[in-house]
């Protein structure tokens, strides 16, 4: 039995007025997934529990079946293990955007998805600025960068996404409570740093937003994962261009297959996904999981259309090609397609509750659901309060 699970971060939304009162689910063409659920079960799950802010880093957790309530020490810290960076036990990992501040308003929290060489120059040339006395920084990808400064009491700092107050002014939401007076002394030096950056002045050259200010959340302590052979018994891997996902899958002891043209945008290449999924499988791996984000990314742009191509691209680059090698192929296979959670497109950010999910595997058992969105998901009555017990029932689902 192989195993494949496709994430497409932030896939089920709310109704929009613009899409007729239907959501993006609803409203695009995806065949494929449909086919999943048709063939076979259907259901909703709580990635989030109660308590715990709607992000990726508590809903993939979830997802890789992991409980965040035993293992969730914060978002960044699963970022730092997917680029191999060791915090010792008195660090706490700080996510850092590269973000474009305007007339004191949250403009961009992405400066216009700045490309991955720009955003890490600015991010050495702040390393070399303020680089020490226990803080240190570190280039990811695109805007998604790390800090990792020395000091217990940061753990506690209350931080707010960037996304979360697209278009609002920043101020109010800068860190508060222990360490913030630091953390807002090194913000105001980032912005020094940046705002006349050759990098930027570049960018406002070509019309592109600049990344005028960095922007701290998602901080945590150092956190481990049991092995997921160990746990489930599976040899597993997986596919992301974002590190939050990566950093999961690296300290569960998944292998993090490299694909090239992936960037967790628009333009990724969803279909080297499909094909080093299939190669994986090939080559002995029993499960891989494949996150797609551009999905997540078109409802924090505020932008049904976009939300809507997304998913019909996932659908149709990574779904489809991946059933139809596992169709061909002849071996025993199961799917699960579920999101992380929701992605409010109207509201432009995350928000809580359950996800739906469709799964199926050779031979398993079926429901009445004979389609992938919210409303034909309403129709099961399968519920997990405890969205990490969802890759437990799937893969005893391909078993059946």
């Amino acid at each position: 039995m192989k195993y494949v699970v496709v994430l497409p971060d932030g896939v089920s939304d709310a109704p929009l007025k613009e899409l007729g009162g239907k959501t993006p689910l609803e409203v695009a063409k995806h065949p494929n997934m449909d086919w999943v659920a048709r063939e076979g079960v259907t259901g909703w799950a709580r990635t989030i529990p109660s308590g715990f802010p709607p992000g990726s880093d508590v809903g993939c957790m979830s997802v890789f079946g992991y409980n965040p309530r035993r293992h969730h020490t914060g978002r960044a810290p699963l970022e730092a293990a997917a680029q191999g960076i060791v915090l010792r036990p008195e660090e706490v990992a700080f996510r850092c955007n590269t973000v474009t501040v305007t007339d004191g308003l949250m403009a961009d929290y992405s400066a216009g998805h700045i490309e991955s060489a720009d955003s890490a120059e600015l991010i050495r040339s702040v390393n070399e600025a303020l680089g020490k006395d226990g803080v240190r920084f570190y280039p990811g990808v695109s805007y998604r960068h790390l800090m990792v400064i020395a000091g217990a009491e940061y753990a506690k700092t209350r931080c707010t996404p960037p996304h979360d107050i697209s278009g609002k002014p920043a101020a109010p939401y800068a860190p508060q409570g222990p360490g913030a007076a630091r953390l807002g002394e090194l913000l105001c030096k980032t912005a020094g740093i940046l705002q006349d950056h050759p990098v930027n002045r570049r960018r406002m050259d070509a019309g592109s937003p600049p990344a005028n200010q960095l922007w701290f959340w998602g901080q945590g302590t150092a956190t481990t994962l049991p092995p997921f052979k160990q746990a489930y018994g599976l040899r597993g891997a997986c596919i992301s261009a974002v590190d939050i996902v990566r950093g999961i899958a690296r300290l569960a002891g998944l292998e993090v297959l490299q694909v090239p043209g992936i960037t967790g945008y628009f333009d990724t290449n969803y279909q080297g996904k499909a094909e080093h999924a299939l190669r994986a499988l090939d080559a002995g791996f029993d499960l891989v999981l494949v996150h797609v984000e551009s999905t997540d990314e078109a409802g924090h742009m505020g932008d049904a259309q976009k939300k809507v191509q997304a998913i019909e691209d996932v659908d149709r680059l990574v779904v489809g090609p991946i059933l139809e090698g596992l169709r061909r192929r002849g071996q025993p296979f199961a799917m699960l397609i579920t999101p992380d959670h929701s992605t409010s497109t109207a509201l432009r950010t995350h928000i809580v509750g359950p996800v739906p999910f469709a799964l199926c595997a050779t031979n398993g058992p079926k429901d009445r659901v004979a389609a992938y969105h919210e409303t034909a998901v309403q129709g099961s009555a399968k519920r997990f309060d405890e969205g990490f017990q969802l890759m437990a029932f799937f893969l005893q689902h391909g078993k059946n």
